[in-house]
């Protein structure tokens, strides 16, 4: 346990970067408490209340392609058990064929046929790298590259815009591959750097797989926190924190929030520039999230695509970027994409007998307040028939009610804001320090700042490091000289 001799710290928000930044400055030495609106611990890496006995479902991060490699958890969560299905995403196609991303490069360039030469060289080199690669990917953007040759090559396939990449790949089923990694992004494919989230995925796949925790995301939450705890970090709970004045005496603050809320939290002590800045913060689109309990499983025309852990259902290249385009417009599209996760199929004790949970969310506009359950049910069908038939049990999710459970999550913006390319490399605030608000010793932590949204930690681990780096040059500063 790490005795409090620095000072009293303060964390709002228990998501995976608010436990990073707890875990950080605990380690420092710091006297640490955690504030949490809500009743449940760890924002959105934490389970949903099963629909039927028997099965685990997670309530919003489920698949965790960078956690392996994250400094911050392997620090704090040593102890969790992670699983990998045989493919790590299947795309299904029109007449039934599918596309497959394996961890292994070789293996999803020999299958997609033409499209493997230029799938191999976008993705092998960097993934063969990866664990080079990943310690650029997480540092803050104005760094300098400690692989700076290997952090370029891979930087101009993140920049090249998703329509470019998808025409390069040549074949349909590479286009179609790609674009479902690129919608992550919830970003139209003509702008630059909306593939910088697929290029990240991708290397991660090829590099180490897109794992699940055993037995659910709250595992990991229950196990970070049970280390945190036994180090003398305190948690409340079911405590929305409003004001900064209503919290006690502390030297250091880290905000595990949304933007928009850094205001109401610190008041007229927030410079004018900077209140700007955080005021111009935009959300993305919103996602659509339904969870289904299915006999048997998913019966994708494609039998292979059951194996996968990870389906993304929007038919080609050009449909997905066509419905990505309209969302961004404010436009439902007709045949929205969906993202399925079947985490039983890598952890098969989520199961109860022959029934399994299945995971989906489609994009939607910002706010969206209609109901995309049936569009969601239809796009499954489209490369399932019958599924519809073998629903058990289902429970919808609308952007309100995900915003409700997580004010992060503003107007069902599961990113925590827009990933365009400003917000994506530099959050919500300047370039040179997009973890400080400008006030001294409170510090933005959450998805809004780089390296943005993930089971990582990182968004936390960083700003928690930055704030540590600051304390240490007023330390040396203050400090007689002789």
């Amino acid at each position: 346990m790490a005795t409090a001799t620095e000072g009293v710290a303060i964390v709002v928000g228990s998501g995976p970067n608010g436990l990073a930044a707890a875990h950080v400055l605990n380690a420092a030495g710091y006297d640490v408490t955690v504030y949490e609106a809500n009743d449940v611990l760890g924002g959105g890496a934490q389970a949903s209340e099963p629909l039927i006995a028997g099965t685990v479902q997670d309530h919003c991060a489920a698949v965790h392609p960078l956690a392996l490699v994250s400094p911050s958890l392997a620090e704090i969560a040593p102890e969790v058990r992670w699983a990998r299905a045989p493919i790590e995403c299947a795309h299904p196609l029109e007449g039934g064929g599918a596309a497959f991303l394996y961890q292994s490069v070789e293996m999803t360039a020999h299958d997609l046929g033409r499209g493997g030469g230029a799938w191999r060289r976008m993705f092998g080199h960097p993934s063969r790298r990866f664990d080079d690669l990943v310690q650029d990917l997480f540092a803050p953007p104005m760094h300098v590259p400690k692989h700076p040759f290997l952090f370029a090559r891979f930087g101009l396939v993140a920049a090249t815009p998703p329509s470019v990449i998808a025409r390069l790949l040549r074949t349909e089923a590479a286009g179609a591959l790609y674009a479902g990694v690129a919608a992550h992004a919830f970003q139209p494919f003509s702008r630059p750097f909306s593939g910088a989230v697929a290029a990240a995925l991708l290397t991660a796949a090829h590099g180490v797989g897109w794992p699940v925790v055993v037995g659910g995301t709250s595992r990991l939450t229950d196990g970070i926190v049970a280390s945190l705890r036994s180090r003398g970090v305190r948690f409340i709970s079911g405590c929305r924190v409003r004001d900064r004045a209503d919290l006690p005496p502390h030297d250091l603050l880290l905000l595990d929030v949304h933007p928009e809320q850094v205001e109401g939290i610190v008041g007229s002590a927030l410079p004018l520039r900077r209140r700007k800045r955080l005021r111009r913060f935009r959300s993305g689109p919103s996602a659509f999230k339904v969870d289904f309990v299915v006999d048997g499983g998913v019966p994708w025309e494609h039998a292979a695509v059951s194996r996968a852990g990870t389906v993304h259902v929007g038919g080609s290249a050009s449909e997905i970027a066509r419905a990505e385009r309209q969302i961004a417009r404010g436009r439902m599209p007709d045949r929205p994409f969906v993202l399925v996760g079947q985490q039983d199929v890598a952890d098969p004790g989520r199961r109860s007998g022959e029934l399994a949970p299945v995971y989906a969310y489609a994009h939607v506009p910002h706010d969206y307040t209609g109901d995309a359950t049936e569009l969601i049910i239809q796009q499954i069908e489209r490369f399932a028939p019958g599924f519809r038939q073998r629903i058990v049990a289902q429970r919808s999710h609308a952007p309100q009610a995900l915003a409700g459970a997580n004010a992060n999550f503003v107007g069902g913006d599961i990113l925590t804001g827009a990933k365009n390319v400003w917000q994506l490399l530099f959050g919500a605030a300047v370039p040179l320090s997009p973890y400080d608000v400008g006030i001294p010793g409170v510090y933005l932590c959450s998805a809004a700042t780089p390296p943005g949204p993930g089971v990582h930690g990182m968004c936390g681990y960083n700003a928690a490091q930055h704030a540590l780096t600051v304390v240490a040059r007023a330390r040396r500063r203050s400090s007689p000289s002789f």
